[in-house]
């Protein structure tokens, strides 16, 4: 969505959330269920297990400030968001109790990311963490449509549950990407706070992503054959994840005036949710 002639964003429509449920079989899922590929498996795996604790950590810093906002449509916008999130964390927690069971450790992770959105609430101002939370979900939102816009990166993960639960996730962090921005300019957020909040974060974000992917290819015994570690390792620079493309829009993030919904996402998730959710949609079947 672009801005208008004054300068300002229109609201796009109210967020919808998805009644949607699926289904993690253990026996249906390889061990490194992302192309086979070692590093990726571990590096998919983490973010999973990072998103049940980030998705309440974001729900409560927008929530704080619910009451604030005047605006009927954004309220709306909140409502949506709130929803969207609680269903990710759900479905993201069923899905870390198989990759679990596979020997991934997403319990260790999720209790870790716990203590740590704990001491960030206990030491920073609710602006501040609201910061923090558009800030990353400029980051989600900015891999979601690299995943929906992108069919290298959809083939990585094949044609598993994983695959159908992370697209529709990623349809619904492109639908709500301007929502916590928007919350945070409301309430009176300002361009300095919002900049300097994810200078730190575009660093500390990737940083804490590699070493805990490190942490856990330690666990796991294909890791340490030398050989596939440095391929698996080597393939990341060929990722659709991290092009040139991916870290100039990351980078946008800091320009003064910024707003999520400068870069127009419409015709992506008009295309998706024809084929997710539309008549013929394949996930039409894990509706409830």
């Amino acid at each position: 969505m672009t801005a208008n002639e004054n300068g300002f964003h229109s609201v796009p429509p109210a967020v919808q959330p998805r009644r949607i449920r699926f289904n993690y079989p253990v026996a249906g899922l390889e061990r490194h269920f992302v192309q086979r590929d070692l590093v990726m498996s571990h590096m998919i795996a983490h973010l999973s297990a990072v998103f049940p604790e980030g998705e309440d950590f974001f729900i409560r810093s927008v929530r704080r400030y619910a009451d604030q906002i005047a605006d009927p449509d954004l309220k709306d916008q909140v409502k949506g968001f709130i929803g969207q999130e609680v269903t990710h964390g759900r479905e993201h927690r069923a899905l870390n109790e198989r990759l679990q069971e596979m020997g991934y450790p997403t319990g260790r992770i999720d209790r870790l990311v716990h203590r740590r959105l704990k001491a960030t609430e206990r030491r920073f101002s609710p602006l501040t963490c609201l910061a923090i939370t558009a800030a990353l979900e400029h980051f989600t939102a900015v891999f979601a449509e690299t995943l929906l816009a992108d069919e290298r990166a959809q083939a990585l993960l094949g044609d598993s549950e994983v695959r159908s639960m992370l697209l529709w996730h990623a349809i619904e962090e492109s639908e709500h990407r301007s929502v916590a921005f928007d919350v945070y300019r409301a309430v009176g957020g300002d361009e300095t706070r919002r900049i300097r909040t994810m200078r730190i974060i575009r660093f500390s974000f990737p940083f804490a992503v590699l070493l805990n992917t490190i942490f856990s290819l330690f666990r796991d015994r294909a890791a340490y054959n030398p050989v596939r570690v440095v391929r698996s390792f080597a393939a990341l620079r060929r990722s659709p994840f991290l092009t040139r493309a991916v870290f100039r829009r990351l980078g946008d993030y800091i320009e003064p005036g910024f707003h999520p919904d400068d870069h127009d996402n419409t015709e992506l998730l008009e295309r998706w949710e024809a084929t997710l959710f539309g008549e013929q949609g394949t996930l039409v079947d894990h509706l409830h």
